[in-house]
């Protein structure tokens, strides 16, 4: 049976990961496989309840109850949506996983890191994807590129620059510690040649 891939698109806010999920899932349906489209919080029905609490709810959630919240619809996620879609030789393309959790709670939060990293290896019995493609954007173009979009910001888009700074830097760190799993991309490049790249190491997984 034809192996299953696992890739999760990781950056800040506006860095381009819908468009980019969109343009390898056409990419991998013209070459006839299976696609899994998902994302984090809300690729299952549990998910779509956790999101609206985490990104929506209108007053403040503590940073630890906001990190267990986002573990739990890990743990249900990749149960219920991510191994299935695996164990039958489906490609999943999945908008953030656990490197958004260390980077915006860790890091942008202020939690440990490690910690953080560590309850969601606990939530999915240690589920890492084969490919994570780390689009990296200035925080003050990324801003700039949400303004553009005249949509109203969530908890986490609506955070400080000096917030939006951490965050990315924990993502390079992430990148820097795990080479083999990251693909670094600079998210300013045109989405066609950004989606070239992404493709040429999707080819070689699979």
């Amino acid at each position: 049976m034809t192996r299953g891939l696992w890739v999760t698109l990781e950056g800040g806010d506006g860095s381009g990961k819908t468009t980019q999920a969109a343009l390898l899932e056409e990419w991998l349906r013209a070459r006839g496989r299976t696609v899994v489209r998902t994302r984090e919080p809300g690729g299952s029905e549990v998910g779509r309840l956790v999101r609206d609490i985490v990104l929506h709810h209108r007053g403040d959630i503590a940073p630890r109850a906001e990190a267990l919240l986002y573990a739990a619809d890990r743990a249900h996620h990749v149960a219920t949506v991510v191994r299935p879609a695996l164990a039958r030789g489906e490609v999943v393309i999945q908008d953030r996983y656990l490197d958004s959790s260390v980077a915006y709670q860790g890091a942008g939060r202020v939690l440990d890191a490690g910690e953080i990293r560590d309850l969601s290896l606990w939530a999915t019995e240690g589920a890492l994807p084969d490919l994570t493609v780390l689009l990296d954007l200035d925080p003050a173009e990324a801003r700039r590129r949400l303004d553009a979009d005249d949509k109203p910001f969530d908890r986490l888009e609506s955070e400080r620059a000096e917030f939006h700074e951490r965050v990315r830097g924990a993502f390079l760190a992430l990148a820097a510690s795990e080479p083999d799993r990251f693909l670094v991309l600079d998210a300013a490049r045109p989405a066609e040649e950004l989606a070239g790249a992404i493709r040429e190491r999707v080819r070689v997984l699979l």
